[in-house]
């Protein structure tokens, strides 16, 4: 049986709010990608995922590296909000059913998920089609973690608590951190930093999350591209009862229109407000000021919370490719970290450790495979 998974071609799917980003795998080794952009926007050919979706089979047939679509036998989907669905499963239509229930919390991706799920179900109906959740690593979090300080029965009633995500992204990382440091995983303490358009950290100890910048949705946490991060919750009903803004128009107001775009007003692309800031722009500066604080503010959090750490890891477009944000959240005096600032410059893109080997603390740069770790995960629960 195990032998039969692991010569199985596996179809990996990370759908977003207007893309489908693929990958085909044989066990773990990668045969092609390939990105479908641009659905359902203005002036597009591509008017939804069904096509989308087909589009990418008429890809993968014409790569020649399958012959029928029948060679594909699993497929695993990218799913951002599992809430009450703690791990990894097999799809059927309660989990459909529970995707969608969940939808409401993270409604950038979740229904880009689904809608991925659907289409692909359709095609691909002979391959077992499996569920990866964002939220799944972080499961392993203490009750003092993921607990908020509201009436319990807010808990227990409505499964209100920190689910954190971005967790295929962080576990991939943290296990090729255990690889480069040459030691097992659940003998470190590690502070994992996925910087992109989403932000979140998340401290490891000894292979666990034992918590995550990320909450009840994605919107928790680190300034981003579009989204707020960490507010005074007082300030949303101020805002409601001052500009009469309903439940709709906050949402997207903290999700859309807040972060670096808000801050800025010229853009949510780091590298556009890095650029406009050091020609002067005061909004940008300031922009880059608070994301940078921010992520210093988390991880000496996280510091605290792990006694002891071994690593911090930057991945994500902004972590890996921008020596800028390295070099500013590693500069923690008490932390003793010696950033090697010749590699930290050589490194954007690239994989190593840019620390000297005297850095108490060591500084990882390792570009993420989050399709990667989903084969992986598909592979390993068919295998059970």
């Amino acid at each position: 049986m195990v032998k039969e998974v692991d010569e199985m071609k596996i179809l990996v799917l990370n759908c977003g709010s207007s893309s489908i980003k693929y990958k085909l795998f044989d066990n773990e080794r990668e045969l092609t990608e390939g990105l479908v952009e641009r659905i359902a926007e203005k002036g597009s050919k591509i008017k939804n995922y069904k096509q989308g979706i087909n589009l990418m089979i008429t890809r993968l047939l014409a790569s020649r590296v399958i012959k029928t679509l029948d060679e594909i036998k699993a497929v695993g989907h990218r799913v951002v909000h599992g809430g009450k669905l703690s791990n990894s499963c097999i799809i059927n239509e309660k989990v459909i059913r529970i995707i969608g229930e969940f939808s409401a919390l993270a409604p950038l991706h979740n229904p880009a998920n689904l809608m991925g799920i659907i289409e692909t179900r359709k095609i691909l109906q002979k391959a077992v089609h499996v569920a990866v959740f964002d939220t799944s690593f972080h499961q392993t979090m203490p009750e003092r973690a993921y607990i908020y300080a509201l009436p319990y029965e807010f808990y227990e009633k409505h499964g209100i608590r920190r689910y954190g995500f971005h967790g295929t992204s962080h576990k991939y990382v943290a296990l090729r951190a255990a690889e480069l440091l040459a030691k097992p995983l659940n003998k470190i303490n590690l502070i994992t930093c996925h910087l992109g358009a989403g932000c979140s950290i998340t401290a490891v100890k000894h292979g666990n999350v034992i918590d995550t910048s990320m909450g009840f949705t994605p919107l928790e946490g680190l300034v981003m591209a579009t989204r707020s991060g960490d507010i005074d919750a007082g300030i949303l009903v101020h805002i409601s009862k001052k500009l009469k803004i309903n439940a709709n128009e906050l949402d997207r107001l903290l999700n859309e229109k807040s972060g670096l775009l808000g801050i800025s007003g010229i853009s949510k692309d780091f590298r556009t407000i890095l650029a406009y800031s050091r020609k002067g722009n005061r909004r940008c500066r300031l922009a880059l000021d608070i994301f940078c604080y921010k992520i210093k503010k988390y991880v000496g959090a996280y510091v605290a919370a792990l006694g002891k750490v071994d690593a911090i890891v930057f991945t994500g477009g902004i972590g890996e490719n921008n020596a800028f944000i390295r070099d500013c959240v590693s500069d923690i005096d008490c932390l003793n970290i010696k950033i090697n600032s010749e590699k930290n410059k050589r490194f954007d893109g690239e994989e190593g450790i840019i620390t000297r080997g005297d850095s108490r603390i060591k500084v990882l740069v390792i570009p993420t495979d989050e399709e990667k770790m989903i084969a992986i995960e598909t592979r390993n629960l068919l295998a059970k």
